[in-house]
């Protein structure tokens, strides 16, 4: 049963009278439209297999679920307990299945929703979060690197061009070297999709040219495209040994977003010696939100910063710069007492 439960169908059922009989090709493009990008299909599928083996050990009806189900199924999820942004996209994956089986979704009734304004009472709305870096902390990420290695001047390129042009790491690792366009001004990178950007419209994001060269997200970029020695395919990817002691050559496979996100812990959170530095807990996803801070404290605009990380609202550059703490960041602090 949860096998089957995890399982995206082929073809969406049941869903309605008009589209129960529409070609192949409408139901094709609907069952993409309920799905939803390939990461979220990933993480509902692992989500939904965790909700079918619970309804199979309690005894309980997993499709169609009732509301009494769900709404038990989240609290066990709070008490373990799990975050509350789990919690939420266990339930957004139940949601979604029962669109694609035709079903009508218990996740919408007020009963639970009272439900979950009980948990998040409970667990707190407040999410971990990846916290900001500091230019000078990437910075002296960088001057750890060695340079003269194939995997120095990888990662030189991929820490700095992550955090220049705001990226995500599943952008990072969907990067072809033929999306990179090397002007005069900037480094204009053609994106062909993105997490907002699902439809594939063309989209670009500029990443300028720093006075340091060794800091300089353009020639660090292009230094590496030049050790890869090809104009297409993969940007980052993984290294093999080469044939002299401490040789490591590219390969045609690109970077996992894992792998990603542990170069970016690794190089971030570790000193000269490889010790991990306590207070120190940055990832992948750091270099976006770091990207927000260090702009929202220069005072940019919050649409030049939209110009670059393609988001939609204002809400969102306040949701992501990481400005809470009360001492640093307090206009108290500047009114001329």
């Amino acid at each position: 049963m949860s096998t089957e439960l995890a399982r995206i169908p082929d073809q969406p059922q049941a869903l309605g009278s008009q589209l129960a009989t529409a070609a192949d090709n409408v139901a094709r493009y609907l069952k993409l439209g309920l799905e939803g990008a390939d990461n979220t299909v990933l993480a509902y599928s692992a989500d939904l297999k965790s909700f079918g083996e619970y309804c199979e050990t309690n005894g309980l009806c997993p499709l169609p679920a009732d509301v009494a189900t769900v709404a038990r199924y989240a609290a066990d999820l709070a008490d373990i307990p799990r975050k509350l942004s789990t919690i939420k996209r266990h339930l957004a994956a139940i949601h979604k299945h029962h669109q694609l089986r035709g079903y009508p979704s218990p996740v919408h009734s007020d009963e639970l929703a009272l439900v979950l304004e009980g948990i998040t009472r409970a667990l707190g709305k407040r999410q971990k979060q990846a916290p900001a870096f500091t230019v000078d902390e990437l910075k002296e990420s960088i001057r750890r690197l060695d340079v003269t290695t194939t995997a120095g001047l990888r990662d030189r390129a991929l820490l700095l061009l992550g955090f220049a042009g705001a990226f995500r790491r599943s952008e990072l690792v969907a990067l072809n070297v033929e999306h990179l366009e090397f002007t005069e001004r900037a480094l204009i990178v053609h994106l062909p999709k993105s997490k907002t950007n699902q439809a594939g419209e063309a989209e670009d994001k500029a990443v300028f040219y720093a006075s340091t060269a060794s800091f300089c997200p353009v020639r660090c970029t292009r230094a590496w495209v030049h050790q890869l020695g090809r104009s297409t395919g993969p940007l980052f990817v993984s290294l093999k040994r080469g044939k002299v002691k401490g040789e490591a050559l590219p390969t045609q496979k690109r970077l996992s977003a894992l792998r990603v996100n542990g170069l970016v812990q690794f190089h971030l959170n570790h000193d000269e010696e490889g010790h991990k530095i306590p207070e120190k807990n940055y990832s992948a996803h750091s270099l976006r939100v770091s990207f927000i801070t260090v702009s929202v404290l220069r005072g940019q605009s919050n649409r030049f910063i939209k110009n670059q990380t393609k988001q939609k609202t204002d809400a969102m550059i306040d949701r992501y710069s990481r400005l809470d703490d009360v001492v640093s960041f307090n206009a108290a602090q500047n009114l001329g007492l």
